[in-house]
């Protein structure tokens, strides 16, 4: 059951990345990640209520939203400039490159996550995860020449950088959960709820200097996309920890799962905005995704 529920959450991220990708086609970056962030903390803010005032509802749905302490969020507040630092740089990135190469790219995120472990954690590579990284680097490079017939010269685009930059900080921000969950036992749900809800003013700060130095061609435009950006993401996560709450699941395994999810946003994205080079850039996510199943062997 706990596996369904880890491919069906990486369905969700997928589905969530082309929502970006819509609502970002000539419109501003920054009031879409605002207003898709209002709407997530709108539906987080709900449930914290609803736990308090309905309990046992929300127990019996599995969205029981627990109370935790004055530190617990100081620490949440933390975790949301981190992913408010790391959405901002998606973002532009997203609206400002194809999607079937802003999704290869930021599917690198294992690999960095990795990196880090060793760096902080002292942890050691096995031989998969070298064949992992291996991989992973040939197709980044891989992706570039195919880039570079579109334009986007990697070495040279701040784009490209601005992913890279993302997924560099969604890798802190997964090992910064590893802490809270793990280590400071704080409950997962009241992680996603709580950090959605401290995105706001977080991001209402970045706005305002956004507002006062904005170009003239950054105008805001409404897309039905926007709300869908926060349900896309809210489901993803809600069935990620429901996966991972499951008695015997494996959490390398529902990793590269979710990983995975950059099939769907290389499919669906690059054939419904007509992106070229798919087939040259399928090679590319194909060892991206078999380099991320080796970053999780033990062995």
């Amino acid at each position: 059951m706990w596996l369904y529920l880890g491919v069906i959450s990486a369905c969700f991220l997928g589905l969530y990345d082309v929502s970006r990708k819509h609502a970002l086609q000539n419109n501003a970056a920054m009031p879409v990640l605002f207003v898709s962030c209002l709407c997530s903390a709108l539906i987080a803010a709900a449930a914290v209520i609803l736990s308090r005032t309905s309990n046992d509802f929300m127990t019996a749905c599995a969205l029981y939203i627990a109370p935790v302490s004055p530190v617990a969020h100081l620490h949440l507040f933390i975790k949301s400039v981190i992913v408010s630092a790391s959405w901002i740089f998606a973002y532009f990135a997203m609206k400002h490159l194809p999607i079937s190469i802003a999704s290869p790219v930021g599917a690198t995120c294992p690999l960095w996550t990795v990196l880090a472990a060793i760096i902080f954690f002292g942890e050691h590579l096995t031989i998969a995860q070298y064949i992992g990284i291996t991989l992973m680097l040939g197709s980044y490079f891989w992706l570039s020449a195919v880039g570079g017939k579109e334009g986007i010269k990697f070495h040279a685009n701040i784009w490209i950088f601005f992913v890279l930059f993302s997924a560099v900080l969604g890798a802190a921000s997964g090992i910064y959960d590893k802490y809270l969950i793990q280590t400071l036992l704080y409950p997962p749900l009241a992680v996603q709820a709580w950090f959605l809800i401290y995105l706001v003013p977080v991001l209402a700060v970045v706005m305002l200097f956004w507002f006062k130095n904005r170009a003239s061609d950054s105008l805001f435009s409404w897309r039905w996309t926007i709300p869908l950006i926060a349900i896309m993401l809210i489901f993803a996560d809600i069935l990620y920890f429901r996966a991972i709450s499951h008695p015997g699941s494996l959490i390398s395994i529902l990793s590269t799962v979710r990983a995975s999810c950059v099939l769907i946003s290389f499919l669906i994205g690059g054939i419904i905005f007509s992106e070229h080079r798919l087939k040259s850039k399928a090679l590319a996510v194909g060892g991206i995704i078999i380099g991320t199943c080796c970053m999780f062997f033990p062995a």
